[in-house]
């Protein structure tokens, strides 16, 4: 049987570094109450967490295709209404509404400047279509990359 993808070593690492830069840039853990003592059960918990996460890669923004979700655990497949195959590896730009990425790349822009915020709202888009608003979203800078949580969110 194969591995969930979401507990492969290369992923576990990534959550790793997800949850670390998490502390360095918010002084908390992305996670509450007491940390996961392994790496493996880390990843199982992040990507069974309410709170939604999702990270992309560190590619251009400006370029094209631009960042590339690396990953999103369940509440985001959830909410997004993609399946893991389908969500990670494709354009995060893709997750707002064309009319709402240029303020999306503003605040991405802003993070990679000050490394983190805490208090990011946006409009985004599911596969469907279907409009939600997020609020109070931390944003922060990964060595491969930014990362996202947030679970203030509404359908619009």
């Amino acid at each position: 049987m194969a591995e969930a993808p979401w507990i492969t070593p290369e992923l576990v690492a990534l959550v790793t570094r997800i949850a670390r830069s998490h502390q360095r840039a918010f002084g908390q853990p992305l996670l509450a109450g007491a940390p996961a003592a392994h790496p493996r059960l880390l990843a199982q918990e992040l990507f069974a967490a309410a709170t939604v996460v999702l990270a992309h890669d560190g590619a251009d923004p400006g370029g094209d295709p631009g960042p590339r979700l690396i990953y999103a655990n369940r509440a985001a497949l959830l909410l997004w209404r993609r399946p893991w195959a389908d969500l990670v590896g494709m354009p995060s730009r893709l997750t707002a509404e064309p009319a709402e990425r240029a303020g999306r790349a503003q605040a991405l822009a802003s993070v990679q400047r000050q490394h983190a915020i805490s208090d990011y709202a946006g409009v985004r888009i599911d596969s469907q279509g279907r409009r939600f608003q997020i609020r109070g979203a931390r944003v922060w800078t990964l060595p491969c990359g930014q990362a996202a949580a947030f679970s203030d969110w509404h359908w619009l």
